[in-house]
């Protein structure tokens, strides 16, 4: 193509883009969008997000930690989900102010460094969390069959959503902070009864516009949105609402998880049919069609996967890892998105009863930040791409171009996509294996559209390969700071400008040849590499051609026009960071520096001629620093770094190593071999007395449950106030003759999938179920045998409430459906029933802690676990000596810390069983909090990260194990630490002053025994 017919194609594009609308909410125009992207304070905004939950870090000391790494990746957003649970213990209660309840600092870090806020506070907000985020109290069904317009269940999560308005209001951007959308709801795809006829949900639609309402009331003006849930229900667009049927936000967009949601892919596959693993999907249709005139935004794509209970140990980190990242990132670019959400950038974890029950104890999520907060190349690759898209600000305004295979790439094999830049014409083709669940090597030549006309490129370098799980953004016309690269075959890692001269980085796999072109540039040498890239230079009719080899390593080319080049393979690119000198989400490309080598670098800042670094490093490390010529000096976490300046500018000197490193932590860690050692279910006893203030009566003769008890009273937890964890019931039956005497009793009992329970009569151990994941509900016919006695016996049955279900099954009732007496010649039946779990129930006694940290066990009620309390009248005894009685046991050990200072050090505990698989169901305390829920039968995890700040790192620490011996077999359980990570930092995490989060024993536990 001639030039002259490019510049007529990008005026006629001009005029195209034209007659898109720009929106914004009525209200004010700090937040507008259009076709092609969002628009915030003026500029446009490629939307790079990831998503963090506050309370899955209970330690407000570690959000910087977690989001100064989220900001080194390149995003400039982040997404936050709220926990209406989380804050609502009770009817009419709302904590926003205790311990990490009040995440008002997370508002400050975000303006501090430059990221873009989206805030989701639900109501219902799905998340893999207990009930999707709903409280305990609200499942009795006393609040209708909620996610609708019942004014009962208005009237309780209106409260929450007023308060979670007042909270985020002050830092909205139109209040000069940094949320920029406020999620109504999630994925709520129920605006249409009949989605191609448009048949409008009334019910539905309804609650939206309630919500809508009580948000606007509470001064939130920024534009709202909600996720699709999938491609097919194309709920609550403006654009596809063409009926008026009501109900829509500002801005739509869609969540999907195409290699789906859960380590076990059986769960997709039986969902909705999932296609092969590493299938990518096609977003540009559905955007086109669903809301044409508003940016195509996933609100939530996958960032990895949760594990379920019987999922492989540590996760399935090979389904979504780097290859996975590279591909699918990419393909969304391909498709037109224009602002992505990874759901999970950080996934924490599910401490304290948190998950819901196909959900096992970690939400590591194979997310890029691992679970001990923790980078790897995951991270890495996923940096890659954000410092593209920081570079490449042209993505702002792009069109589809065509696609294809041999049209592009002369192989039928390979797949490109183009997109071109409405005003001044930059393209960007993403290649692709045109069948992504291959994994082979293929070679391309790309037909690129140029301001020089159309050019078959590389011209003197080798192909351009596709190299297993393997995606290319390939650049034409791309504006490199001012600097015009015409084509090339490498990927752009990242863009500065420094003394009004750009700095570009690209990076190769090493093995690849690469070729670019700048326009305006005559002369260029290598400046530095060692090999590292087997370069060539050649003239062009504009400019120069740059091709070369890439080896291991980094290779500095300069030119006459002043342009620095530096030539990556992909390691060089994972240890290469881009700290911002501005806290300007925008990323100005002059407020930027360039640094290889560290594990992480975290901030930057100059004053005058010195640059200050902050971040982390686990070994003697060399460090080069590209910035202004200003800086002559640098310090790194405080510390002068002595440095040289190269003869290309930049600035030259190593970290020594650390003086602290893993193996040294390892050694000093305690051995844990001192333990104590109580009865953990003496309620099991007839001589027991359950008349305390633990126990509730459970002599309720109805419930607005849709899912009616067989038998009477209402054995539902929820329904006497305990929402989670392990949950006891005693019920009386009396026996006067031998004849009349119950022989049996059959129990039904529900409490989600891999849930177990056991029961005893009179002291004697009946039986129990141990667990599946395939079964919320298990039933048993249990004989009494000789265990029954004349006038009143007790059966005790204690249960694990596994966490409620999501979405419509949050209503599923946790407790007993049917308590049914058999045998005896007269009919018997339970004279009463009592309930115990959490210590006080909705009075929630531990607010620090949450009340999702504890049930009904006696360790639990009395506080066992909790620092401060007195154990010196137990007996010695440790958690791996085998046991074989039916019942539960608590053991305690105290040990110090004394993590040395200026270092980030990760730790975790490891359990181990003394019999495989065995029937066994532990729970593991970390200083009152419950950090671990150890299903041997059931489950794989067998590491149990546990954060600073919950583990004292300079001080004292509790640490509890309950093990609850489901059978007659010997149980057991090793407990022993592990060191995940250790790296001199700026985030010094023995220093960390959380004492407050670790409340202490406290005498009006007693109470509950």
């Amino acid at each position: 193509m001639r030039l002259s017919t490019l510049v007529a194609a990008s005026a006629f594009s001009r005029a195209l883009a034209q007659q898109w609308p720009l929106h914004d909410n009525g209200l004010n125009e700090a937040v507008q969008w259009d076709h092609y992207s969002l628009i915030v304070n003026g500029q446009r905004l490629f939307m790079w997000s990831g998503e963090i939950h506050y309370w899955r870090l209970p330690v407000p000391e570690l959000w910087i930690d977690v989001l100064q790494k989220v900001k080194a990746a390149g995003f400039n957003t982040f997404s936050v989900y709220g926990n209406w649970g989380w804050h609502s213990p009770a009817d009419g209660v709302l904590d926003f102010e205790t311990g990490a309840h009040n995440f008002s600092r997370i508002f400050d870090i975000a303006k501090d460094l430059g990221l873009f806020v989206i805030f989701r506070p639900g109501p219902y907000v799905n998340a893999e969390a207990n009930a999707g985020g709903f409280p305990g109290w609200l499942t009795t069904g006393e609040y209708g069959t909620l996610r609708n317009d019942d004014s009962r269940y208005m009237a309780a999560w209106e409260p929450y959503m007023e308060k979670m308005s007042e909270a985020v209001a002050p830092h909205m951007v139109t209040n000069g902070g940094n949320v920029i959308l406020y999620q109504l709801e999630n994925e709520y795809g129920n605006q249409w009864t009949d989605v191609a006829a448009k048949t409008p949900n009334n019910t539905g639609i309804a609650y939206m516009e309630q919500l809508e309402a009580s948000v606007r009331s509470s001064s939130i003006d920024i534009p709202t949105l909600h996720n699709n849930p999938n491609l097919r229900t194309k709920s609550w667009s403006q654009d596809y609402d063409t009926v008026n049927a009501g109900g829509n936000v500002d801005l739509y967009s869609v969540d999907n998880y195409p290699s789906c949601w859960s380590c076990n892919l059986e769960e997709c596959t039986s969902t909705n049919g999932f296609p092969p693993p590493f299938t990518v999907f096609d977003y540009a249709t559905h955007f086109a069609e669903t809301s044409p005139t508003q940016p195509s935004i996933l609100a939530e794509f996958q960032g990895g996967s949760y594990n379920p209970w019987n999922g492989p140990a540590g996760g399935c980190v090979d389904n979504t890892g780097p290859e996975w990242a590279n591909v699918f990132y990419r393909n969304n670019i391909g498709n037109k998105v224009a602002g992505v959400n990874l759901y999970m950038v950080f996934g924490g974890t599910t401490w304290g009863g948190l998950p819901m029950p196909t959900v096992g104890t970690s939400y590591d999520y194979s997310a890029p930040i691992s679970e001990p907060r923790t980078v790897g190349d995951k991270y890495s690759e996923t940096k890659l791409l954000g410092f593209f898209l920081r570079a490449a600000k042209d993505l702002t305004r792009i069109e589809r171009g065509g696609n294809g295979t041999t049209n592009y790439t002369g192989n039928a094999a390979v797949f490109a996509q183009e997109l071109y830049n409405v005003d001044g014409g930059a393209r960007f083709y993403v290649a692709k294996h045109a069948n992504t669940t291959l994994t082979g090597r293929e070679a391309f030549r790309l037909r690129a559209k140029t301001s020089e006309g159309e050019l078959t490129v590389p011209k003197h370098a080798a192909p351009i390969a596709i190299d297993g799980r393997q995606a290319k953004i390939l650049v034409a016309d791309f504006d490199a700071g001012g600097q015009k690269v015409v084509y090339a075959t490498a990927e752009v890692l990242a863009v500065s400008v420094h003394d009004r001269k750009p700095v570009v980085a690209f990076w190769l796999p090493e093995g690849e040849a690469g070729e670019i072109y700048f326009r305006g540039v005559q002369r260029g040498r290598v400046a530095s590499g060692d090999g590292s890239a087997d370069v060539e230079f050649h003239k062009a009719g504009k400019g120069l051609i740059v091709s070369y080899v890439q080896n291991e390593g980094a290779t500095v080319l300069t030119f006459d026009n002043g342009l620095r080049v530096l030539l990556m393979d992909r390691r060089t690119a994972y240890k290469t960071w881009q700290p911002e000198l501005s806290n300007d989400p925008h990323s100005p490309l002059d407020q930027n520096v360039l640094v290889t080598g560290p594990y992480l670098v975290r901030t930057a800042s100059q004053e005058k001629d010195t640059l200050a670094l902050t971040g982390d490093w686990a070994a003697e490390t060399a460090l080069e620093v590209l910035a202004p010529s200003r800086v002559k000096k640098l310090t790194f976490n405080g510390k002068a770094v002595k440095v040289h300046k190269t003869k290309y500018g930049s600035l030259k000197g190593s970290l020594s190593a650390p003086k602290v490193t893993i193996e040294t932590i390892t050694s000093s860690l305690p051995s844990l071999s001192d333990w104590k050692v109580a009865d953990n279910l003496p309620e099991r006893l007839p001589s027991y007395d359950d008349s305390s203030a633990a126990w509730v009566p459970a002599n309720k003769t109805s419930t607005l449950n849709p899912r009616q008890p067989d038998t009477l009273p209402v054995l539902y937890a929820d329904e006497y106030g305990f929402h989670a964890q392990n949950i006891l019931w005693r019920g009386r039956f009396s026996a006067n003759n031998s004849s009349s005497t119950p022989t049996g009793v059959f129990l039904d009992v529900i409490g989600g999938t891999s849930h177990g329970w056991s029961a005893w009569l009179n002291g004697a151990f009946l039986g129990s179920t141990f667990g599946n994941v395939t079964l919320p509900q298990t039933n048993r016919t249990l004989p009494f045998g000789n265990a029954t006695k004349q006038g009143e016996n007790v059966l005790l049955v204690l249960q694990d409430n596994m966490g409620h279900d999501q979405t419509t099954g949050a209503l599923n009732p946790r407790g007993i459906l049917n308590a049914t007496l058999l045998g005896g010649s007269s009919p018997s039946s339970f004279s009463s029933w009592v309930v115990a779990g959490k210590a006080g129930g909705h009075a929630n006694i531990d607010p620090v802690r949450s009340t999702y940290n504890e049930g009904g066990l006696a360790a639990e009620r009395l506080g066992w676990h909790l620092p401060g309390f007195d154990d010196s009248d137990w007996e010695s005894g440790s958690p791996a000596q085998a046991f074989a009685e039916p019942g539960a046991r608590f053991y305690r050990t105290v040990f110090p810390l004394e993590v040395p200072r200026g270092y980030d050090v990760s730790m975790a505990f490891e359990l181990a069983p003394g019999r495989e698989r065995s029937a066994l169901r532990a729970q593991l305390y970390v200083n009152g909090y419950m950090f671990g829920k150890f299903l041997p039968h059931v489950g794989n995890q067998v590491e149990f990260p546990v954060p600073p700040g919950i583990l004292n790192y300079a001080g004292d620490n509790t640490i509890g194990l309950s093990i609850w011996n489901q059978d007659e077999a010997s149980a057991s359980v090793s407990v022993g630490m592990k060191v995940l990570g250790v790296y001199e930092s700026s985030l010094d995490t023995a220093g960390l002053d959380t004492e407050y989060l670790r409340p202490g024993w406290e005498e009006d536990r007693l109470q509950y025994a």
